[in-house]
């Protein structure tokens, strides 16, 4: 079990930091609602992990790996979210200070008189944009069984692998979050944060695009 646990942690580490959805839209919780909000939004990401890796110990994910109508519907759902995602921050852009995104920050922090559910919201946010991801199943379903040792419960073996990567993106997504937190008093300029939306937005669309080219 050791062997397996070294041996996915090397594999898990080379998917944590490869370019995504999730560390985008931490990456742009921080910048635009801060350090509190990013990693809110990274635990989001993480609970979907588990989703996931529960579902993998079941059996579930098989089911979309090899049902092209399961797989598409969740694939056209991920599509529209990310897709959704894009044109919001498209919106946002258009305001010097996105009012979503400043109440998100009163909220979130401490500052303003925001209803306290906005870190519900925010951590909703990362867990539904990880979840809505397909391939994210499908990678757990074909990469977590090889790292089960025959002798081993299944279900407490695959949730281990899912902690360590949970542990692995947590490491992670606090690399970006204190990234973008020491550098969100530039970033957060009028004209920069537009551009922080329309990059970000454009970035979302770009994901919804190549998801939905992707046939499973």
């Amino acid at each position: 079990m050791l062997a397996s646990l070294l041996a996915f942690t090397v594999v898990a580490l080379i998917l944590t930091v490869s370019p995504g959805p999730d560390t985008v839209i931490v990456l742009r919780t921080t910048v635009s609602s801060g350090r509190r909000a990013g990693f809110l939004a990274g635990l989001g990401v993480n609970l979907g992990c588990y989703a996931w890796g529960v579902a993998t110990a079941l059996g579930l994910t098989a089911l979309l790996a090899a049902s092209d109508v399961a797989y598409t519907a969740v694939r056209i759902a991920g599509v529209a979210y990310l897709v959704w995602l894009g044109v919001r921050a498209l919106w946002n852009a258009r305001r010097a200070v996105p009012a979503e995104a400043a109440e998100a920050a009163e909220a979130v922090n401490g500052t303003g008189g925001g209803p306290p559910v906005r870190a519900l919201t925010i951590m909703r946010t990362g867990f539904v944009t990880n979840l809505l991801n397909p391939k994210v199943g499908v990678i757990y379903m074909t990469l977590l069984p090889q790292f089960v040792p025959a002798d081993v419960p299944v279900l407490p073996a695959t949730l281990l692998l899912v902690t360590i990567h949970n542990l692995l993106g947590a490491a992670w997504f606090a690399i970006v979050v204190l990234a973008a937190s020491l550098m969100r008093r530039g970033l957060s300029r009028p004209v920069v944060r537009r551009r922080m939306e329309q990059l970000t937005g454009l970035v979302f669309i770009g994901f919804g695009i190549r998801l939905a080219a992707e046939s499973g």
